[in-house]
């Protein structure tokens, strides 16, 4: 009874959300207060009715009903409850309620929130949202049907892909559609933006909490998943450029771009047309991430399903919102003449030079990981594109990036000259080309970790450089912290995520240090890496919940001094026939001691061992650049719409 609840709400659903576009287009259209007034009680409708059907879900995971399909396909009785629920969202059709759930969510919010809009643009915002809504719930009532029954019920299902049983994989996905669908909330700006054939600095005010809410919890679910391949896939790295990882860097890109344009539209009103198209790619990519991820055509250890079937109607989807939302574009962009005016060299200027260098990177990003597959698919050649490709490519563009993400924050708006940039900036780049000459006498050859190591702290020093400017620490010392605690949320923020950038790029300078040794030990015997002793304690058999292993105790001495006892598994999983690798990583701030076990031979195992110096600085940084996210996001003018009037123009002010 519970899953046909939940499928009888997913269609109700399906019809509100119906109702919902009519009344929203159909009521501005005709300025129709009623029909506007509509949307937002419908809006929580549809909330209400997919949270109930994703409740009815996870309750047949709980219980582990295999009258359900789903359940059958993707669960098990001796699962740990953790693993039942975020089972739900570890498949196709289960991670499409989740994404439904997610939209959902964001039409309730904008319908809660959104008060302060006009009624027309508010009404077409939860208009557009409840169309893609309607699109995907049709998807999955047509073709994912996640209550589907099975009739005679098994006496237990198959379980869930044990790589997905991990803590990280529980998070991950939530946090990363929370990005994906957030670009939702932004396409149905645009649109409806498009549709009025208004943009201006109250649209650009209203837009940027959204983008930088998405951005933001897009930075966390990307940087969950990283960690998570580093720890349990066991391959010693970071990130691969997997398909499926790109596929998630593609709208993290444009979101970034999007996320800087909305400031300029907000501030100066210029760059609408900028503004409009990014918020259009940023959703368009996370809908290609969607189709890549389930369509079959890519093949990773990511993906969620290979249906072709199911793959093209996601293309489909893909067709229309995007496709419809370029047309409108085109039709409607001569309309969004920009107001401010400014010279190549100023904070808009920079930020232009920002959006073109992010999306120039997201483009070698798309051509990569596309062009295999057309390659493919229209002159039947096999053709792999890996990391050597895709660092040459992107390397020549980042560099510049770095170099502007410096100079933005510190440029007046409207028109800037180079000379008080400089003297703004000038012990940052002594730091930054002291720390890059340093490290080339340090590391000869390896110029790459020498480069990233002076970049980071050029990032670093200039985004002190510019709080230090805004509170007047050098001119006026004393009135500093009055200052300091006057600023700006947002400031704090941009300036936070910047150097947040700083610390991931120290992290990723770092491991292109990093070493590594394979060994084939027997207990009693060790190895040694960069100073420090691995020796081989033991091998033994463990049991696990719903999983048996295989464990190497290994304890690492550093000049005789024990450090550490690890111990690394091979886990075999019964029910699904599997076997994973758990790697066991000793962090410090400075580096991971990172140990693999491989195969048994000779009476002792094969250990794999790595050491990582700043690896636990990719994540830190990830995480610092998520905090200013949301400094940024809790300033109380993120939550004041902007006045109708013209803004002030003071050309040389710094916001």
């Amino acid at each position: 009874m519970i899953p046909e609840i939940g499928h009888f709400a997913l269609a109700l659903a399906l019809a509100l959300s119906l109702a919902q576009v009519v009344t929203g287009l159909w009521g501005a259209h005709r300025a129709e207060a009623r029909l506007m007034s509509a949307t937002a009680p419908l809006a929580a409708g549809v909330l209400i009715a997919v949270a109930a059907s994703a409740g009815c879900l996870v309750w047949a995971y709980v219980v582990n009903d295999t009258t359900v399909l789903n359940v059958v396909q993707n669960s098990h009785s001796a699962k740990p409850l953790l693993y039942k629920i975020s089972g739900t969202w570890g498949n196709h059709e289960g991670s499409m309620v989740l994404w439904v759930l997610i939209l959902a969510l964001c039409g309730g919010a904008v319908a809660a929130f959104g008060n302060n809009l006009p009624s027309a643009l508010q009404a077409r915002v939860l208009a557009i949202l409840a169309l893609v809504s309607f699109g995907f719930l049709a998807f999955i009532l047509a073709t994912s049907n996640p209550f589907q029954r099975m009739w005679p019920p098994p006496p237990d299902g198959q379980g869930l892909n044990p790589i997905l049983q991990d803590p990280g994989l529980a998070f991950h996905p939530p946090l990363l559609y929370l990005g994906y669908v957030g670009f939702a909330v932004t396409y149905a700006f645009a649109v409806a933006a498009l549709i009025e054939g208004r943009v201006d600095a109250a649209w650009g005010r209203w837009v940027r909490p959204w983008a930088l809410a998405a951005w933001s919890f897009l930075t966390l679910g990307i940087a969950l998943g990283s960690w998570w391949a580093y720890y349990e896939l066991g391959w010693g790295g970071y990130w691969f450029w997997d398909p499926v990882e790109n596929a998630s860097l593609l709208p993290w890109l444009a979101g970034c771009a999007l996320l800087h344009s909305a400031i300029v539209v907000e501030k100066r009103e210029a760059l609408k047309t900028w503004t409009v198209f990014l918020a259009l790619v940023a959703f368009g990519m996370s809908l290609l991430g969607t189709f890549l991820v389930r369509s079959g055509v890519l093949t990773s250890v990511h993906a969620f399903a290979n249906d072709p079937a199911r793959g093209m109607v996601i293309l489909g989807l893909l067709a229309v919102f995007i496709g419809g939302g370029f047309a409108l574009f085109a039709w409607r962009a001569a309309a969004m003449v920009p107001t401010g005016v400014f010279a190549p060299l100023s904070r808009e200027g920079s930020l232009v030079l920002n959006n073109l260098l992010l999306c120039s990177i997201a483009a070698v990003v798309l051509v990569g990981t596309l062009y295999p597959m057309f390659a493919d698919l229209l002159l039947s050649e096999k053709i792999s594109v890996g990391p050597p490709f895709f660092n040459l490519a992107t390397l020549p563009l980042a560099v510049p990036l770095v170099l502007a993400m410096g100079f933005g924050p510190v440029l007046p708006w409207k028109r800037a000259r180079v000379f008080p940039a400089l003297q703004r900036l000038w012990w940052a780049a002594l730091a930054g080309l002291g720390v890059l000459l340093l490290c080339l006498a340090i590391a000869g050859e390896r110029i790459g970790p020498a480069l990233g190591f002076g970049a980071a702290a050029w990032i670093l020093f200039a985004a002190l450089a510019d709080i230090a400017d805004r509170i007047a620490l050098l001119s006026r010392p004393r009135a500093a912290w009055a200052r300091a605690k006057g600023l700006p949320r947002a400031a704090w923020g941009g300036a936070v995520a910047h150097a947040g950038l700083g610390v991931m790029i120290l992290g990723l300078a770092g491991m292109g240090l990093a070493t590594d040794r394979l060994a084939l030990l027997k207990p009693g015997e060790s190895t040694t890496l960069a100073g420090i002793e691995y020796r081989l304690v033991g091998l033994r058999d463990v049991q696990g919940p719903n999983w048996t292993a295989r464990r190497a105790t290994v304890e690492l001495r550093d000049a005789g001094r024990l450090v550490t006892t690890m111990e690394a598994d091979k886990r075999n999983f019964a029910v699904s026939r599997m076997t994973t690798t758990e790697a066991a990583i000793h962090t410090t701030l400075l580096r991971d001691l990172y140990l693999v076990m491989g195969e048994e031979r000779e009476g002792g195992a094969v250990l794999r061992i790595h050491d990582n110096p700043l690896a636990p600085w990719i994540w830190f940084g990830a995480a610092i650049m998520a905090l200013g996210g949301g400094l940024s996001l809790s300033d109380r003018r993120m939550r004041v719409s902007a006045p109708a009037a013209k803004l002030a123009r003071g050309g040389e002010a710094r916001a």
